[in-house]
């Protein structure tokens, strides 16, 4: 149990209980919009930008950022483009990123187990500067959630309805597109670009299942989000484990648990 009490390993739950807040945060909303793909999606356009970050010598993850805010503007852009067909811009662009990604590994052969890392997440290695970039996410996801709660609510359940009450749809969408890629982007480095989409939609998934309300959703999420991260990364830890899919094995079991619960409590 000493590694408990490790640097390394505390600043590992420190990024992951702060992700674990901002994820399903975003999440709730993307799973009503029906836009659970964009994690994947700007996850993998970030992968691209870190391995950009290795070939010219720049911070990865500032790299990862960039191109996931650039992946933004343009998954909004497609989305008014193709509005009966919106799914389409998400689909563009992770094939872009994908394909982006696996040019640039052939061109920086010699740092591909480093980009791995970014692949699978590496939370063990979290530094300083990592943390304070999950910190400053999460509180702009959280200030802006706290002040545009019920702005959010009437978006995610009828973006129509929001633009006849005068609501600014174009800017509220480009804004959680943002802090979207802001948060997938400090992210893959906690439990990896493959993953990083189960840690917004799965905690979402279960929570659905028990909230009564919007209010209740979001608070559901963030429990069930937090004791899988927490849990997921003591898993880890005991057992050298990798951490990311630790985490994200525990939320699909958490997920199966409450169904399984749900349905009990219906036959009876």
């Amino acid at each position: 149990m000493d590694i408990f009490t490790e640097l390394f390993f505390q600043r590992a739950l420190i990024g992951g209980i702060l992700i674990g807040i901002t994820a399903p945060l975003l999440g709730i909303f993307l799973v009503l919009r029906r836009l659970s793909m964009i994690g994947d999606t700007l996850s993998h356009v970030s992968i691209a930008g870190v391995a950009l970050g290795f070939i010219i010598h720049v911070y990865p993850v500032a790299m990862g950022l960039i191109f996931a805010l650039l992946a933004s503007f343009a998954i909004e852009k497609l989305r008014r483009t193709y509005r009966t067909y919106a799914e389409l811009s998400i689909a563009i662009i992770m094939s872009g990123g994908v394909a982006l990604a696996a040019f640039l590994f052939t061109m920086g052969k010699n740092f591909n187990l480093n980009v791995t890392s970014y692949m699978f997440g590496s939370i063990l290695t979290l530094d300083t500067l990592d943390l304070w970039l999950v910190a400053a996410v999460t509180v702009m996801v959280a200030v802006f959630m706290l002040l545009n709660h019920k702005e959010v609510f009437l978006l995610a359940f009828d973006e129509d309805a929001a633009g006849i009450s005068g609501l600014p749809v174009r800017l509220y969408n480009i804004i959680i597109t943002m802090l979207t890629a802001l948060v997938i982007s400090v992210a893959i480095k906690i439990v990896g670009a493959l993953l990083v989409s189960a840690l917004i939609t799965i905690p979402v998934a279960s929570s659905l299942m028990v909230a009564r309300s919007f209010r209740g959703a979001v608070w559901a999420a963030v429990v069930y989000s937090e004791i899988g991260v927490i849990g997921g990364l003591c898993l880890a830890g005991v057992g050298n484990y990798a951490p990311g899919a630790s985490v994200v094995l525990l939320l699909i079991a958490m997920l199966i648990l409450t169904l399984l619960v749900k349905r009990g409590l219906k036959v009876v």
